[in-house]
């Protein structure tokens, strides 16, 4: 197997990683959120955290990294339009990314506190989720942006 197709396929499996990882927690979390329940909520809560952690972010930095050395196997200029567009599209990606992490760790921690004490969940729990929603959306399109990038590598 040479180097070009190893590159290759990390490249394809962890973009798979990246998007199936962030679609099968976004899912797992808003059916969680569906149940009102602080128990159900903090249990899937530490789930999606820690595959964050271990899956998403691990993807992360394999993308850039092998993307980098495949752009470099290809003989493409760093600079090719296409590719341009699909760095400011993984830095926004990251930007969603990064916060949606942190919400999803602090909704978590909110939710447990509220089993523990037998209480409902606080306002702050219900404005994080609103912010973790809205922030999944340009996400999930600039994944699948970047992917139409990766395939058509079109000529602007």
């Amino acid at each position: 197997m040479t180097a070009h197709l190893i590159l290759k396929i990390a490249h394809i499996l962890s973009g798979a990683v990246l998007f199936g990882t962030g679609a099968g927690i976004a899912f797992f979390m808003l059916r969680a959120h569906m149940t009102k329940d602080p128990r159900t909520i903090a249990s899937v809560g530490r789930m999606v955290v820690l595959a964050d952690f271990v899956f998403t972010s691990t993807a992360v930095v394999i993308q850039p990294l092998s993307g980098l050395a495949l752009i470099h196997l290809q003989g493409y200029a760093l600079t090719e339009p296409w590719l341009v567009a699909a760095y400011v599209l993984y830095v926004l990606i990251g930007v969603c990314w990064l916060p949606v992490v942190w919400i999803q760790w602090r909704m978590t921690r909110l939710a447990e506190q509220a089993a523990r004490d037998g209480a409902s969940l606080p306002p702050l729990y219900h404005r994080l989720f609103m912010a973790w929603f809205a922030l999944g959306w340009p996400a999930f399109a600039g994944v699948i942006a970047v992917y139409a990038l990766m395939v058509a590598k079109p000529v602007f």
